[in-house]
Formats: C-alpha cells, sequence, structure tokens
C-alpha cells in the first residue's frame, strides 16, 4: 500500500497545511468541505505538492521533516512568486 505526504496552499491566509494519508483524493474533499478541523476556516484550499510514501512510517517521518523550519521554507521554495 502507498501513502501521499502532501501539501496544500491557502491563498486567502497564506498558510501552508501539511499532512499525510492513504487517500489522497478523500482527504482533499475533506480539506475543501470543512471536514477537518484545522482547515475548515478556509475554502480555497489547493493542493501543490505530493509525494509517493510505501509505508505509513516512511509518511510520518516525511510529514514531520516538512514541517520543521527547513521543510517549510521548502514548500515556499516550490510555490515560487504564486504566494504574492
Amino acid at each position: 500500500m502507498q501513502f501521499y505526504v502532501y501539501a496544500i496552499y491557502s491563498y486567502s491566509t497564506d498558510k501552508i497545511y501539511v499532512g499525510q494519508t492513504k487517500d489522497l483524493v478523500t482527504r482533499l474533499h475533506d480539506h475543501q468541505h470543512g471536514y477537518s478541523p484545522y482547515t475548515s476556516r478556509v475554502k480555497d484550499w489547493k493542493l501543490f505538492h505530493k509525494e509517493i510514501l510505501p509505508t505509513r512510517s516512511a509518511a510520518l517521518k516525511r510529514e514531520k521533516q516538512l514541517k520543521s523550519y527547513r521543510g517549510r521554507e521548502y514548500l515556499r521554495s516550490l510555490l515560487g512568486g504564486d504566494t504574492d
């Protein structure tokens, strides 16, 4: 089974959310429709990064890396000038 680590971005709040899941389509739907507590107040989340990993433990490790200061810098660099 494969797992996804993903990052979504809200233009209205200039926030990045990083998560992991085994069902990316359903998880993104949950974010867009307010079913996820942290992201429920914002409706403009857009997927801008995803990685496929072979195990949940690998996904959790990568999620933690992306949530670190350097990981957030990396994700911001992927957004480039799109955050202005």
